[in-house]
């Protein structure tokens, strides 16, 4: 099956209680199947944790139905995603679950300007946080610059640069931003990998994260 990728990003902790250390696990994987030249399936599974692996934070199942706009290059979908989110009780080693429903609604487009790769995402999610409903905004920008060549062709070293920021509807605008910065090495068309650093900003805290990311396209 084409158009596939499989995306495992792991973050390494460096203390051993969970609940107290800013670095975790992320395994992600994300798929994409092209039904016809405009159409096209999405699907993801992201599997977070605390810790290396077992102490999970989140699991996020994500779908969506696309449309292609243009050829490649500029894309509408809807879709629908659950979020199982486990939350420490403060000073305990206790949890607490949260489900949350979401819908969303996003249009992907991207560009090229000499050698650097842009993608444009923006995204409006409705969320149903248990008994709560809420309105969020994002905005995706991702920059990838090859370093050996002049395209993101096979053997290829890159830099990969993104920054996501997540908009609330209510008083509290500001939900939290996402920069990452690291390097990538493109195999062939079928596998990628990249070693970055991530730091998410959630108003009164931060936490850096290292990445380890495998693409793979089956």
């Amino acid at each position: 099956m084409k158009n596939i990728y499989l995306l495992l990003l792991f973050l390494v902790p460096f203390a051993s209680f969970s609940q107290d250390s800013d670095l975790g696990n992320w395994m992600i994987y994300f798929g994409n199947k092209d039904f016809s030249d405009r159409f096209n399936w999405h699907h993801e599974v992201q599997y977070r944790n605390y810790n290396a692996i077992g102490d999970l934070e989140q699991l996020l199942l994500r779908t969506g139905l696309g449309y292609n706009l243009t050829e490649g290059n500029n894309n509408i979908l809807l879709g629908y995603g659950y979020i199982l989110s486990q939350n420490y009780l403060e000073l305990s080693d206790e949890k607490f679950d949260i489900n949350e429903h979401r819908i969303y609604q996003q249009f992907i487009t991207k560009q090229s300007i000499g050698i650097v790769n842009l993608q444009h995402r923006y995204r409006f999610e409705q969320r149903f946080v248990e008994d709560d409903f809420k309105l969020r905004f994002r905005y995706f920008l991702a920059f990838n610059i090859p370093l050996n060549n002049e395209e993101l062709v096979d053997n290829t070293t890159y830099l990969s640069v993104y920054n996501e920021l997540f908009i609330n509807s209510e008083a509290n605008v500001f939900d939290r931003n996402r920069l990452y910065g690291g390097i990538g090495y493109k195999v062939n068309s079928n596998v990628r990998f990249e070693l970055g650093y991530m730091n998410q900003f959630l108003g009164n805290k931060n936490r850096d994260q290292i990445n380890i990311v495998s693409f793979i396209n089956l």
